[in-house]
């Protein structure tokens, strides 16, 4: 659990001085902000960022705590009932955790919908449609997006060496959404879904043999301790999360602290959709890892990523079909925007 970061401790002073001509006061306002992933993934980071901004922004009237790591015991997959709930103040949802709850969410953009960035960057606009439409629920208030980076899912494996689809059948895969656990299943691949916060162990302890997960991110969660080899084997769906309030605590906040809060998100989803340096840090993250001891095997061969994605659009249009309207025409919009027949 962080209190705060450096950055924020920096801006919560200043905003402080503001008040009663310099004297620390207290916040009218105090929040929590659930964050499921680890304090060293790059959300977390954004995440202190943005709450010291709406502190400074707020003047010191509105106070956000964020909770890293799952520290508050609620899991990303409840989001839709621990929020209206009132057990915090606000999150963040993303719909690719969605399967059990919101079904037509979780197929707006499943992993594996798109083959490159272009593709991605096309589809974004749609998405944050979707989304304006979709998230009227009962005690949920959107307030905004936080970006997510075009990542490149690969597989990490511990005491072997997996780098075709062949080989990835002979063991046991760790992944991180159902829509992922369909995919490898019309494959022949055995996935399973182990939670962020679980995977270390998953690993260690061989309840897994594999997991898939961004080389970018490998780091944030000690990956490279647990495990000895990696591949490539295709580009992430980055969807947007959701910045989300429990409704009776967004109706408690006077307009112009809304406003601020609408105004710090808007600003951060700005900061956070930059990808022009995904690719160098792709690499260097790559070489970080090979330093550490992690064979780079390279990409899975291309027919064996074509494979995949083919098996992801198939996926795709079943949870669709499954989840009902209306979300057979949230994926052809999607679909449509990104150039690619029905």
């Amino acid at each position: 659990m962080t209190r705060t970061s450096s950055l924020r401790l920096m801006l919560g002073a200043s905003a402080a001085a503001i008040l009663a001509g310099g004297s620390a006061t207290a916040a009218e306002f105090e929040w929590k902000f659930n964050n499921g992933y680890a304090e060293t993934r790059n959300e977390a980071r954004y995440l202190e960022e943005y709450a010291a901004d709406i502190l400074e922004r707020s003047e010191g009237r509105l106070d956000i705590t964020v909770y890293h790591g799952g520290s508050l015991g609620l899991r990303d997959a409840d989001v839709l009932r621990w929020l209206p709930a009132g057990a915090v103040e606000m999150g963040f949802i993303w719909p690719n955790f969605l399967g059990r709850d919101a079904p037509a969410l979780n197929a707006i953009y499943i992993q594996g919908s798109v083959g490159s960035l272009e593709e991605h960057l096309a589809a974004l606009p749609v998405i944050e449609e979707i989304y304006l439409e979709a998230f009227d629920m009962p005690g949920i208030q959107p307030v905004g997006y936080m970006g997510l980076s075009m990542f490149q899912a690969s597989i990490f494996c511990s005491d072997t060496e997996v780098d075709t689809l062949d080989e990835l059948r002979e063991v046991k895969l760790r992944v991180w959404s159902a829509d992922q656990v369909a995919t490898f299943e019309r494959l022949g691949v055995a996935a399973q879904i182990v939670p962020q916060n679980d995977m270390y162990v998953a690993l260690q302890t061989g309840v897994v043999d594999c997991a898939l997960y961004p080389a970018r991110l490998a780091h944030t969660v000690s990956l490279q301790e647990v495990t000895d080899t990696a591949a490539y084997l295709y580009p992430i769906a980055g969807m947007p999360y959701v910045i989300a309030v429990n409704e009776d605590a967004w109706n408690s906040l006077p307009e112009d602290l809304q406003q601020v809060v609408i105004d710090a998100t808007e600003a951060m989803y700005a900061r956070t959709q930059d990808f022009s340096g995904d690719e160098a840090e792709e690499v260097a993250a790559r070489d970080r890892l090979a330093g550490d001891g992690v064979t780079w095997l390279g990409d899975f061969p291309e027919a064996d990523r074509l494979s995949f994605l083919s098996a992801a659009a198939e996926t795709w249009s079943e949870l669709a079909t499954e989840a009902g309207d209306p979300a057979p025409a949230y994926r052809s919009r999607v679909l449509e925007a990104i150039g690619r027949p029905d």
